[in-house]
């Protein structure tokens, strides 16, 4: 009888959550390993690299700034307009990379899901990191801002860390549902790019959320990005008002979206090798 060798060792995925979750935090090196790769890939082979994280959201400010604030002659009390804008592209910059990266996430990683075990819920996190490096690239905008209006941060700044908190469950949350269903249904790498498009202009990105009729303002609120961009505002620019129903709102929203979103993606991690 041929004896088995004791330093064979099996990898399997745990089976209870808290195993799961031992998991994410022994694969941290491939955590970090897959966010660098999607760094660099982001911006290889392009001629200016990361200052495509600069000037992006630059035009858009601008293009919004002309539109909303010139031709539309929309009122920013009192507000510089690109300050006004800027402000809330940061947070929308964050969702709509994040929520493209996530979505596209497993089915970009296929060759490695489909031959070895690790919790696949590294991939979307560490898509997402892609999104919040870019954003923090960008605020260095937001200071040139400051500087030439002469402005100063207010002490609401400090609420800051909680609207990233924010931003970053509402996307991590749609993303892992998108993630999941783009698994079996790769129309949604057709659909997440309408989404956002479409999300762009219907969140108050190129102006206030004041302007919507008060009597759907709570309504107007279920977009959980109206919340978030809101909340950046107050935070970043000195007298800025704030509907907390709208915060409220988008905290309730966002904690949902991530909580099925986990669940839903966990429920179908099993699968993804065999489908995908």
């Amino acid at each position: 009888m041929q004896a088995v060798s004791t330093d064979e060792i099996l990898i399997e995925p745990g089976l209870t959550e808290f195993n799961y979750f031992w998991d994410l935090w022994r694969f941290r090196e491939l955590f970090f390993f897959l966010a660098w790769r999607d760094l660099k890939v982001r911006y290889k082979q392009t001629i200016i690299g990361v200052s495509w994280a600069l000037i992006r959201p630059f035009l858009t400010m601008v293009i919004f700034t002309i539109v909303f604030g010139k031709l539309a002659g929309l009122s920013a009390a009192g507000i510089p307009y690109p300050l006004l804008v800027f402000a809330a592209l940061l947070p929308w910059q964050f969702f709509s990379n994040a929520l493209s990266g996530t979505s596209e996430s497993m089915v970009g990683n296929a060759h490695i899901i489909t031959k070895i075990y690790f919790p696949r819920l590294i991939i979307p996190a560490s898509s997402i990191l892609v999104g919040l490096v870019d954003a923090s690239i960008s605020f260095g905008i937001l200071i040139l801002l400051y500087l030439y209006y002469g402005y100063l941060p207010p002490l609401s700044v400090l609420s800051l860390p909680f609207f990233v908190c924010l931003a970053f469950i509402s996307s991590f949350g749609a993303g892992l549902w998108l993630a999941a269903l783009n698994v079996r249904y790769r129309d949604f790498r057709i659909i997440v790019p309408f989404i956002l498009q479409f999300g762009l202009y219907i969140s108050p990105v190129g102006f206030q959320s004041s302007i919507v009729p008060e009597n759907w303002r709570i309504i107007y609120s279920l977009n959980p990005m109206v919340g978030v961009i809101d909340g950046f505002r107050w935070a970043l620019i000195p007298d800025f008002p704030l509907f907390w129903p709208s915060i409220v709102a988008s905290l309730i929203i966002g904690t949902v979206l991530f909580v099925s979103g986990l669940l839903f993606f966990r429920k179908s991690e099993r699968l993804f090798a065999d489908v995908i």
